[in-house]
């Protein structure tokens, strides 16, 4: 089969059902993974796909946003990894951002450490570090109905009066040459003006973010490092010469 047929192929199963797995491109094309696989590569150089852990998948629109309840029921395992061994990394005494999120909400659950301070800008987490008895600080700001996230001008103001040991941000996007994106540019400057008062930012993210852009820059790659989950070797590679990834299984 020739190339441009393989990859009309690979292109059609994508848009028919938005995630395929190698093993599917193997069979479709009757080809060899190693073939399917540098078919991949070069598709995704051309901007045309996404390579994702065991597969490939559609890119997303830049500003698509998903709402809390929508992210909440997504990636459910990868997330419980992540947000255990984030939680694990907070020590008595610390000062620390929680950003808003349906995955720093989930860390929530796992911090053990009482004698810190929070400061988040996270609506939906109020809650759950109340019922904690952690010290809770709320940024001010304009409440963003679909992320539950305060934002703009007073979100900022209120995050410059603190400085923090460590901040767990959330991201939609992240990318070798872009670094870390989201699609809103106000909620992206909460999170980069909480990246530059940390001592240590940490980015919380499932490994379906990889090689993802949407509309606003956050930060570079070297200001976070990155917390994921069981990702392929190849696909990792890239990032890990610009910042530190712990994996976690």
């Amino acid at each position: 089969m020739l190339t441009p047929e393989r990859h009309r192929i690979i292109l059609d199963l994508l848009l028919e059902k938005e995630v395929v797995k190698l093993q599917e491109l193997v069979d479709a094309t009757s080809s060899s993974e190693s073939t399917i696989r540098r078919d991949l590569s070069q598709l995704e150089e051309e901007r045309k796909l996404k390579r994702v852990h065991g597969g490939a998948s559609l890119l997303k629109q830049k500003g698509e946003e998903l709402s809390v309840i929508e992210k909440s029921t997504k990636n459910l395992n990868e997330k419980e990894l992540i947000t255990k061994y984030a939680a694990s990394l907070i020590k008595k005494g610390d000062c620390i951002f929680l950003d808003a999120g349906t995955t720093t909400f989930q860390m929530i659950q796992h911090i053990n450490v009482k004698d810190i301070k929070v400061v988040t800008n996270g609506l939906t987490h109020l809650e759950a570090l109340l019922e904690k008895g952690i010290h809770t600080y709320l940024t001010g700001g304009y409440i963003k109905g679909i992320t539950k996230a305060l934002i703009g001008r007073g979100a900022l103001e209120g995050i410059m009066t603190y400085r923090f040991d460590k901040s767990f941000i959330g991201v939609n996007g992240i990318h070798a040459a872009y670094g870390y994106t989201t699609p809103d540019p106000e909620e992206a400057m909460v999170k980069k003006m909480a990246i530059n008062l940390s001592q240590e930012s940490f980015i919380l993210s499932d490994s379906t973010k990889f090689n993802e852009v949407t509309f606003s820059k956050i930060a570079e790659l070297k200001q976070g490092v990155i917390i994921t989950n069981d990702i392929d070797d190849e696909l990792i590679a890239p990032f890990m010469e610009q910042t530190k990834i712990k994996v976690v299984k």
